[in-house]
């Protein structure tokens, strides 16, 4: 069983930072790609950012160049690092594993909330 933890979610002020962690622990056949997606009451899961096995990212337009996925293939982790954040960020964080199998694996998010 492949389990996928999140962390650093929280309370921030416009224009502040936060960093979202997120370990993956079990029975873990390869972890291939690795994302962060995000998602608002009422409204479709979207990505945030995506980083495969090599380093190559992708990023949704919203966050680009405010925010920056990065990992750890010896840790099989995965970080988001969120700057200049907006209200329009507000959101409930899921992180998200690929595993060679192609199997997907989801995390159980964590709130991040943007308000003065």
């Amino acid at each position: 069983q492949v389990q996928l933890v999140e962390s650093g979610g929280g309370l921030v002020q416009p224009g502040g930072s936060l960093r979202l962690s997120c370990a993956a622990s079990g029975s873990i056949f390869g972890v291939n790609a690795l994302g962060w997606y995000r998602q608002v009451a009422g409204k479709e899961r979207e990505l945030v950012a995506r980083i495969s096995r090599a380093g190559s990212t992708n990023y949704a337009d919203s966050v680009k160049g405010r925010f920056t996925i990065s990992r750890d293939n010896a840790k099989n982790t995965v970080s988001l690092q969120m700057n200049s954040l907006t209200p329009e960020d507000t959101a409930v964080y899921y992180c998200k594993m690929n595993d060679y199998l192609g199997r997907d694996y989801w995390g159980q998010g964590t709130q991040v909330t943007v308000s003065s």
